[in-house]
């Protein structure tokens, strides 16, 4: 018997409650449709090799209420492309598309928009979110998106995105999960690339109690480019999970991958990046590296970059490292008169510094170096 029966009848009724608002014939179908899902398999529990170093029994035992603004009444929904979301992904992704709150942003052939298009996001109290974005970035289109979220009670967040980036588009996503430590918050982003278009992400983690970002890109035509970046930055007995998944379905594409973790105290991440390149896809270019700073012996990190590749017209690398700070690179700065816990910290700061800088609003990115200049102790004079 799967120790989420209870949250099944929890989360039944609110469902049997809010389906009655929906209007849209067909994008009740697929609600009703995830939500049985979402009944026949409950949450994922260890049991399943892909959340075997993640338990979310704590998040399945307790009784969410779940946010009364979670179905939009009559909004026009591109139901579609809806139906490409793969819902059966896991537990997660059946309940968010069971009672999404669905916005679209469609960017307009060959238009390109000088401002950034920002969703954020906040949880509440004893409740469950599920916001869920589509965006369309039509043929020749240029668009910069910010994803945040910023909860600050024990709350729990669960999040899709999905993004269509048509011939020759651009599209810049930022995510930045800052959530309460006491949170719990899932998140999926699926994103398809069409011919000569380019996909550039950067994900930030330093929120939640246990978090965990699934992120799959595929694709779909060539000349294909992504860059799928992020950082986790953990402290206390915070645990943070990223899976992703590049799919080079077809020739001549490019993607590259760099994520880094900073864990201290007691924390824990797992990193599990997937590469494939499929039988058919010569000429592909992918480069995937995770690079983890241990700052305690009690972090942890779990760490697995993975390529398959079914062709031998390819130039790929991946790596994943897992150590403390360099000793040569902290006597440097001891040497020029710098306590030890204050070089330690600048040491951290450059370290993650690097994801930080491909963030090209520089608003978020001074939030963000504050963030983490606070978490070390460090002031920006020095």
């Amino acid at each position: 018997m799967s120790l989420q029966v209870g949250k099944k009848t929890n989360f039944g009724a609110a469902f049997r409650s809010q389906i009655e608002v929906e209007k849209n014939t067909r994008l009740r179908s697929l609600r009703e449709e995830a939500f049985a899902v979402f009944e026949a398999n409950g949450f994922p529990t260890v049991r399943d090799e892909d959340w075997k170093y993640t338990n979310v029994a704590p998040l399945a035992g307790l009784d969410w209420a779940v946010d009364d603004s979670s179905i939009a009444v009559g909004q026009e929904v591109p139901v579609d492309l809806l139906t490409a979301f793969k819902v059966d992904r896991n537990g997660f992704t059946a309940l968010n598309l069971a009672f999404a709150n669905i916005a679209v942003l469609r960017i307009s052939k060959d238009t390109a928009l000088e401002d950034p298009v920002v969703f954020s996001f906040e949880g509440e109290e004893g409740k469950a979110i599920f916001p869920h974005v589509i965006v369309i970035a039509e043929a020749g289109s240029k668009a910069t998106i910010v994803e945040t979220y910023a909860s600050t009670a024990k709350s729990f967040t669960n999040a899709a995105v999905q993004a269509f980036v048509e011939d020759n588009a651009h599209l810049t996503h930022y995510r930045v999960q800052r959530d309460s430590p006491e949170a719990f918050h899932y998140g999926v982003t699926e994103v398809s690339l069409g011919r000569g278009s380019s996909y550039d992400s950067t994900n930030i983690n330093m929120g939640g109690g246990l978090s965990r970002h699934d992120i799959d890109v595929k694709f779909r035509a060539e000349g294909g480019e992504a860059w799928v970046d992020g950082l986790y930055m953990l402290e206390g007995s915070q645990h943070h999970d990223t899976h992703s998944i590049i799919d080079h379905i077809v020739p001549n594409c490019f993607s590259h991958q760099t994520y880094k973790g900073a864990l201290n105290d007691r924390s824990r991440a797992v990193f599990n990046g997937k590469v494939f390149v499929r039988e058919n896809a010569s000429g592909t270019d992918a480069q995937q590296s995770n690079k983890n700073l241990l700052l305690s012996n009690d972090a942890r990190v779990d760490t697995k970059p993975q390529l398959e590749i079914f062709n031998d017209d390819v130039k790929c690398s991946h790596g994943a490292t897992v150590g403390q700070l360099e000793e040569e690179e902290l006597f440097y700065l001891l040497t020029r008169g710098l306590p030890e816990p204050l070089a330690r910290n600048l040491l951290t700061y450059g370290f993650v510094e690097q994801i930080i800088n491909k963030i090209g609003i520089e608003a978020i990115k001074s939030d963000l170096d504050a963030a983490v200049l606070n978490r070390l102790n460090v002031k920006l004079e020095v």
